[in-house]
């Protein structure tokens, strides 16, 4: 953890380089420090995945003609950040400005060519179940 997982309109593919939109917001997360000047993430249990929708509907399906390339609908992105328990509202808030200003500079090309919404939502929860396996983390323990 943390985990943030992106889901957009498949048409974006079309319109900008998502891998880099990945490393920009990862990036992001790993920048962010919480009260006393502690990095918030750990660099090894970092993720950042994004999967296209294919299929979709959005609003009343128009924008034709306004979207370039693409299949004329509006475009979303729909972001989820998953991380453990134990941060302060304060560290809650200063991650999830961070990332809505690293999205909307890493896509500001597409909002000038397009109608599209973004969604960010950050889950801190209590889980059922976790386990992990990693050998990432002792890559950056030193850090």
């Amino acid at each position: 953890m943390p985990h943030l997982v992106i889901l957009y309109t498949a048409q974006l593919d079309d319109e900008t380089d998502m891998s880099a939109v990945c490393r920009h917001l990862a990036d992001t997360m790993l920048e962010i420090t919480d009260e006393t000047g502690k990095p918030v993430f750990p660099i090894g249990g970092t993720r950042v995945l994004a999967y296209p929708a294919p299929h979709y509907a959005i609003a009343d399906g128009g924008a034709a003609g306004i979207h370039v390339g693409g299949s004329g609908d509006y475009g979303f992105v729909y972001l989820n950040l998953r991380m453990g328990k134990g941060r302060s509202e304060a560290v809650h808030q200063r991650v999830g400005q961070a990332l809505i200003d690293a999205t909307k500079h890493a896509l500001r090309d597409v909002f000038a060519r397009t109608h599209m919404g973004v969604t960010l939502q950050i889950d801190v929860g209590q889980e059922v179940f976790d386990a992990k396996h990693s050998t990432l983390h002792p890559l950056f323990n030193n850090h």
